[in-house]
């Protein structure tokens, strides 16, 4: 089964390679995935959040997310697993960015970005929209890229919307229980 799902995953990256890659998507891509590199992006926004009292319980609830994120998918997935990439296993191909150096299973840049898409969706839909179309970039810019299959990313993409609503269910009862922490003009 494993090897079906792998033998499926290298098929979506080559069909991927001959019939996407261009040369404005090879501008494109590495910049969009630098947006995720190690879930930046995501990380000021919690934090920008944490300053406005409006916000502040999104930003909370955003914050333990990316460290439930970080947990669960980089410390014990990627390792427990430990899936190599597939430009490890294909080296052929010529990549646009540097080889990660860690494992492939799950995608974190997918598992960050979706975790904090759906708790911004959740709590504003006017930010969560945009954010969700951005984690989608960012989920196929590392398929474009040949650094993650597919199964990573969909495993990135699942686990972060887990999360995402896990961690707002979660911030929600306890920062209704503590008003003060999570900023109590928040309306959502």
């Amino acid at each position: 089964m494993l090897q079906q799902i792998q033998t499926l995953d290298f098929q979506i990256l080559d069909w991927i390679r001959q019939n996407l890659r261009n040369p404005f998507l090879d501008t494109v891509m590495p910049a969009l995935t630098a947006l995720g590199n190690a879930g930046i992006l995501w990380i000021v926004i919690a934090v920008v959040l944490l300053f406005i009292k409006s916000r502040r319980r999104c930003g909370v609830t955003m914050a333990a997310g990316l460290i439930a994120d970080l947990l669960i998918g980089l410390v014990l997935l990627k390792n427990l697993i430990g899936r190599a990439r597939p430009c490890w296993i294909n080296p052929s191909v010529p990549l646009l960015i540097s080889s990660p150096t860690d494992y492939s299973f799950p995608s974190g840049h997918t598992l960050a970005s979706f975790t904090a898409a759906v708790i911004l969706l959740r709590h504003d839909r006017r930010l969560g929209i945009p954010a969700l179309i951005l984690a989608a970039l960012i989920a196929f810019s590392r398929l474009y890229l040949y650094v993650h299959f597919p199964s990573d990313v969909l495993a990135g993409l699942l686990l972060g919307i887990l999360i995402g609503v896990t961690a707002d269910v979660i911030g929600r009862i306890i920062l209704s229980r503590y008003p003060a922490a999570g900023g109590m003009a928040e309306r959502e």
